[in-house]
């Protein structure tokens, strides 16, 4: 039996470069993502503070809270929530 995938959120802003490449890294894998912008959304801001954001991107996944953008670490934490990657 297929394990249920997590949802996965981008909190992001334009400018960033990291924010970029981790969009592109998810897309090219077909993986879903809601994508908040933390300069232009004042509630994306607030979550992205509630969960613990030091920086963007900050990548939720389910439970699952990556800081940054690391290809390596998100393979693993996206595996773990049942994405085939």
């Amino acid at each position: 039996m297929k394990k249920q995938q997590e949802q996965v959120t981008l909190h992001s802003t334009r400018q960033c470069s990291y924010c970029r490449q981790e969009k592109a890294f998810s897309k090219q894998r077909k993986i879903p993502f809601a994508e908040f912008d933390v300069e232009r959304n004042r509630r994306a801001f607030t979550d992205f503070q509630r969960a613990g954001g030091r920086g963007v991107p900050l990548i939720l996944i389910g439970k699952q809270t990556l800081n940054g953008f690391n290809p390596k670490q998100l393979e693993k934490a996206l595996r773990q929530a049942g994405f085939n990657v």
